[in-house]
């Protein structure tokens, strides 16, 4: 099976690694040729000749805007036959734009399926992810060979859109979890209590979590590397909720996190990994 990859982001060439590792040939675009060229495998010219030499097509890229791009720009995906081709994007996308990207490949002959990933680097660099899959089922069979090199659990949700809000959904607990372990440091720290000692307790009482073992080293030496950064979980907040606007719910713990991650954004902590809202949060604090 000939297999494409376009978005070699902190997540995205992590992803197109382990696919090489795993055996599987592979061709590449970005926007950014230089990243592409360090994996080492082929490059195409453009996203319509990508496409055009290939059974699957995965995207992975920041925003729902970024992939409406690269499938309608000039010699985008769009302006290929895709007849037969599948194009499967991991883009943790708003869930009123997927069903849009449906129709537009469907349209060029292809299928689309929505396969947002739940976890960053490190169990990418594993095969560990988690992915939900949205979609036709017999075009998720015919990729379920590669997700499944990709990640270790799999959810099959099958009805279109359901993937991009089960992933929004993930990202509320995920970014309400993280402010409130940083808020609870800090409150530690002011209080005289080593920070050490602090996520060590947190981390074998309530605190003990997914995030906290993921992010406990970098909170600890204050090391803010990007895994996932503060601009996405920022952005995916906000597709959160639209989310709830449109259920005609209210959206409390989703909504204060957003706003501070717009602090740290504003900071200039757009690009650190998302963990430094802890940074931002004790800054404010600091100069109170």
């Amino acid at each position: 099976m000939r297999v494409g990859f376009i978005g070699l982001g902190t997540l995205g060439s992590v992803m197109a690694k382990r696919l090489i590792s795993e055996g599987v040939e592979i061709t590449l675009w970005n926007r950014t040729k230089k990243k592409a060229r360090a994996l080492g495998a082929p490059v195409a010219e453009n996203p319509a000749k990508l496409v055009s030499g290939v059974d699957v097509l995965f995207l992975n890229l920041f925003d729902s805007h970024a992939v409406r791009d690269v499938l309608t720009q000039k010699n985008g995906i769009l302006t290929a036959n895709l007849r037969g081709r599948v194009i499967v994007d991991t883009t943790t996308n708003h869930f009123r734009d997927v069903l849009d990207f449906y129709r537009l490949v469907e349209d060029r002959g292809g299928r689309y399926i929505e396969a947002p990933v739940l976890g960053s680097v490190v169990p990418a660099s594993l095969g560990k992810l988690t992915i939900l899959v949205s979609g036709d089922s017999d075009a998720y069979e015919m990729v379920r060979p590669l997700i499944v090199k990709l990640g270790e659990k799999i959810f099959y949700l099958k009805k279109r859109g359901l993937a991009s809000k089960m992933k929004l959904i993930n990202n509320l607990v995920l970014g309400a979890f993280m402010t409130t372990l940083s808020e609870a440091i800090i409150m530690g720290e002011a209080s005289g209590i080593k920070k050490e000692t602090l996520v060590e307790i947190l981390g074998s009482g309530a605190g003990n979590s997914l995030v906290l073992n993921a992010k406990r080293d970098k909170i600890l030496q204050n090391d803010f590397s990007t895994q996932f950064s503060v601009s996405l979980i920022y952005k995916d907040l906000h597709y959160l909720q639209d989310l709830a606007r449109e259920l005609k719910m209210p959206l409390f713990m989703g909504s204060i996190s957003k706003e501070l991650y717009s602090l740290a954004k504003a900071r200039g902590m757009g690009q650190d990994d998302f963990s430094s809202v802890y940074m931002a949060l004790k800054e404010l604090f600091t100069k109170q």
